[in-house]
């Protein structure tokens, strides 16, 4: 069988690419392993009509709606290869199966690079975060952190003060210029130029230690990870790359196609956002032109 597309990534974007093909009456196949990147997270923020739901109810109730339709099926492995074949595409899974579609939808996801501080993964999605927009309101106005990974630290200092009496902590990655202190003075935020040595504390509570012994406590921290494409097949199939604020992404025209004619890509995979929200939107708009590209190709 020759699916009309192939969704690899089962997270939000590619579950609302896949509904918008579904609503065509076009064959569907979603191959997706489990891993979505917010499995950290308890609760999911700023998704109209979910807010304050979790990511797992989410992204479970979502399948189960888009599984309703009888054109789509879903694959649970990963998908380790993919290539042309004729018009179309073929994908092959790490269970050696082997699928064929006339377009693909790439809404991999990407995998964040934490900064290696002792305590720090562990409260990942819990008490760290990387989204102002996602986990800012719920600190209540509380102290919160910015622990410096790269030079963008600087934007999360200048727009978390919106949310509580924010700290910069530069822990040696770089040192602000002169324009940049202006603002931050200009914005109230503290600096702290002490290197960090562990992230600790219970609960909702996050406390960092420094190199003298001092312990600061926060409601939240936020940080800057590194992002990188979480699945091999972008490099295969030879999509350009675009470089972003974090990491590489994947360059995508108006349409959502790449660079490879057939190949579509949405969701944190081809936009610097990490926001369910985001990633909705960006795979209703590429299942619909993957649905265009089909009928007009």
């Amino acid at each position: 069988m020759t699916h009309d597309v192939i969704i690899i990534g089962g997270s939000y974007a590619g579950m609302s690419a896949g509904m918008q093909l579904a609503r065509a009456r076009r064959t569907v196949l979603v191959i997706d392993a489990g891993q979505r990147r917010n499995r950290f997270a308890k609760t999911s923020h700023g998704f109209l009509g979910q807010d304050g739901r979790s990511p797992g109810v989410i992204a479970e109730q979502a399948r189960e709606q888009l599984l309703a339709y009888p054109s789509v099926q879903w694959h649970k492995k990963t998908a380790i290869k993919a290539t042309r074949e004729g018009e179309g595409f073929k994908v092959t899974t790490a269970d050696g199966e082997t699928f064929n579609a006339l377009h693909l939808i790439l809404a991999t996801g990407v995998t964040d690079e934490l900064p290696n501080i002792s305590g720090l993964a562990q409260r990942w999605g819990e008490s760290v975060f990387h989204c102002p927009y996602c986990h800012g309101y719920e600190l209540n106005g509380g102290a919160i952190g910015v622990l410096a990974a790269s030079p963008l630290a600087i934007h999360h200092a200048l727009m978390l003060p919106d949310w509580g009496q924010t700290t910069l902590i530069l822990n040696e990655v770089f040192e602000p210029d002169a324009e940049q202190l202006a603002k931050l003075e200009e914005r109230r935020v503290v600096l702290e130029r002490e290197p960090v040595v562990s992230i600790g504390g219970k609960g909702e509570q996050v406390e960092v230690t420094l190199a003298s012994g001092r312990v600061i406590t926060f409601a939240g921290l936020f940080t800057q990870p590194r992002t990188h494409l979480a699945n091999p097949l972008v490099a295969q199939l030879g999509c350009a790359l675009e470089s972003g604020p974090t990491g590489e992404f994947i360059k995508v025209d108006l349409m959502r196609e790449t660079s490879v004619p057939g190949v579509f890509a949405c969701g944190d995979t081809a936009i610097a956002a990490g926001n369910v929200a985001i990633a909705v939107g960006d795979g209703a708009r590429t299942g619909s032109a993957a649905h265009q590209s089909l009928l007009f190709r």
